[in-house]
């Protein structure tokens, strides 16, 4: 590939798109709709597992898209998204392991001047092993997880009054 052409990401296909003497071409590929959606939340501890499975599921049978993939995103460095199994024993298991591994408490340089008054550098952290976002096949109508898998939003620097969770639906056109 000549040192000129970049491959960047659109909608999930990677294009070329390669300067051609002076103009740029892009491939065509067939149309490929997407929706979107935001839920909100608020949280209630400095550690916290959301299941967002049924908010979720209930959006992509209403969005009526049989066969796709599904993008869960978190905007938020403090707050991720993973698949794990949803059993409250576990569930404290994990937050204990979350507290232990990056305990807030610790001398941590960002919390020397924090950009927004928060005490968070182990939130920060804690966000390195996590995943910001995670795509899920959606087939025959339904969001496919594993029989004991949940989708869940990890708070790590809580409680918030607000935080988001974008989701978006893509399928071939």
């Amino acid at each position: 590939m000549a040192p000129w052409c970049v491959q960047r990401h659109a909608h999930l296909l990677l294009a070329r798109v390669c300067r051609v003497q002076e103009s740029w071409y892009e491939p065509r590929f067939p149309a490929m709709p997407i929706l979107r959606h935001q839920l909100v939340f608020t949280t209630a501890a400095p550690i916290e597992f959301i299941d967002l499975t049924e908010p979720v599921r209930t959006w992509v049978r209403s969005a009526g898209v049989r066969e796709g993939l599904l993008t869960v995103t978190s905007p938020h460095t403090t707050a991720r998204i993973t698949r794990n199994e949803r059993e409250p024993e576990l569930q404290r298991d994990m937050v204990r392991f979350l507290e232990r591994l990056a305990p807030a408490g610790d001398d941590y340089g960002h919390n020397v001047a924090p950009v927004d008054d928060r005490l968070n550098a182990h939130a920060h952290l804690l966000g390195l092993f996590m995943p910001a976002a995670e795509t899920i096949p959606v087939a025959d109508g339904e969001v496919v997880l594993g029989g004991w898998q949940a989708l869940f939003l990890v708070e790590l620097d809580g409680p918030r009054e607000r935080r988001e969770v974008q989701l978006q639906l893509t399928w071939p056109g």
